[in-house]
């Protein structure tokens, strides 16, 4: 098949789930060989290098990837995503190192060393948003089913070889390869040398304008997903985070699903949103919120008949003993579900700006419940306040599509 002719909605949502499940399935195989092989603590450890340094790359990254999958009006060039994206990743590494200099040294070099990981992650994700521009999402797919193993193996050799360190630096050297060996050519092979064309220090400085908010957004999204494990480290210890962690991931395993969905169809919607074919708009969102609302729902059952016995299977027995925390974290990644393809459609609309007091209200209402509910009643309370914090999301996400839409109508 010729590269730059794209899949249908039903083959590209196909090859993306198959790639987020593997890869969201290796991503739990590593925290679930690290229960297996040391001791909470040190899921504790692993889990608290990746609530530092995400929220610094996802904010930093600009959602440059989103935005240049629904550019469809092509305002920008596919050089221009690039160039920005290496400026704020290096600038990503220098604001982690900064933030970790008060940490003990073997902390402060594990999470130093998730943080390269993820400099090379955002270089491939701006590239997955060529490909994603393209509806080529077999080609991200293809990426993914070979990251997930590769991320599993390296995981394994490193922490045999050098503990916790040792499996951070494997983990970096595996992604730095995939970059360079797949990802990067596949997204030459899909550009033109136009494509690959700079506008300059003006279009560059009016992309950064145009991606800050969504920037802003994914910072506090992430950082909103870890202000509950920030309150259990200090809390409750790195030993609670990371069993509360271990459990929550089971949140993201269901999930992949629905960043399958959200992914593959954002090109579509962001075309019926820029033709204004609000219906076209609404009937596929409807359908994505449907999907979602059935798989929350398998996994609030799943997890109230079987979820000691799951629990038990994967991480031991320690972990079994927290059957209702894991039934609300279940509960609330029901809700998050669908507060995600709200995303999807405000990022397709275009809808930047808006998103910008919706997300830093949600990690504001986060902060305070998580304040007051992790202390008086433990993990399961940093559950209540997630869940709280995704129906404000999904509330907030509505109205502001309702809103865009009405203003529409009117004009």
């Amino acid at each position: 098949m010729n590269a730059a002719v794209g899949l249908s909605l039903g083959r590209n949502i196909s090859w993306t789930l198959a790639g987020n499940i593997v890869y969201a399935a290796c991503q739990w195989g590593m925290l679930v060989l690290l229960a297996r092989l040391a001791s909470p603590d040190i899921v504790g450890q692993y889990s608290l290098a990746l609530a530092v340094s995400a929220p610094i790359y996802m904010a930093l990254n600009l959602q440059l990837r989103g935005v240049q999958a629904t550019d469809a009006a092509q305002e920008f060039h596919f050089g221009d995503y690039l160039i920005l994206r290496l400026i704020t990743t290096v600038l990503a590494l220098f604001v982690l190192a900064v933030l970790i200099k008060d940490y003990a040294a073997e902390v402060r070099l594990v999470i130093g060393l998730i943080g390269i990981s993820k400099a090379f992650e955002s270089i491939s994700d701006v590239l997955y948003g060529r490909m994603q521009a393209r509806e080529r999402m077999d080609i991200i797919a293809r990426s993914t089913l070979i990251k997930g193993p590769l991320s599993l193996l390296t995981l394994l050799l490193g922490f045999l070889w050098g503990g916790l360190p040792g499996a951070a630096a494997a983990l970096a050297i595996g992604w730095l390869l995939l970059l360079l060996a797949y990802d990067l050519p596949n997204a030459r092979r899909l550009s033109t040398a136009q494509d690959l064309q700079m506008g300059g220090t003006s279009v560059m400085w009016r992309l950064f304008k145009v991606a800050l908010p969504l920037g802003v957004v994914m910072g506090l999204l992430s950082l909103s997903a870890n202000i509950p494990r920030y309150e259990i480290e200090s809390t409750l210890g790195t030993s609670a985070l990371g069993v509360f962690s271990a459990l929550a991931y089971l949140m993201v395993a269901l999930g992949v699903v629905v960043s399958a969905v959200g992914q593959a169809a954002s090109p579509r919607l962001a075309r019926h949103a820029a033709d204004d074919e609000i219906s076209a708009f609404w009937q596929l969102l409807q359908r994505m919120l449907l999907g979602g609302l059935l798989i929350g729902l398998a996994g609030i059952v799943g997890a109230a008949l079987f979820g000691q016995s799951i629990l038990r299977l994967l991480y031991g027995a320690v972990y079994a003993q927290d059957l209702p925390l894991f039934i609300w974290l279940m509960v609330a990644a029901a809700v998050s579900y669908l507060a995600a393809f709200m995303g999807f459609g405000m990022t397709a609309a275009r809808r930047f700006r808006e998103q910008v007091p919706l997300f830093a209200l949600m990690a504001g209402l986060l902060w305070l419940l998580s304040q007051w509910l992790v202390p008086e009643y433990g993990l399961v309370g940093a559950a209540w306040a997630t869940l709280a914090a995704n129906i404000f999301q999904l509330m907030g996400g509505g109205l502001i599509l309702l809103l865009t839409f009405r203003s529409r109508r009117t004009k």
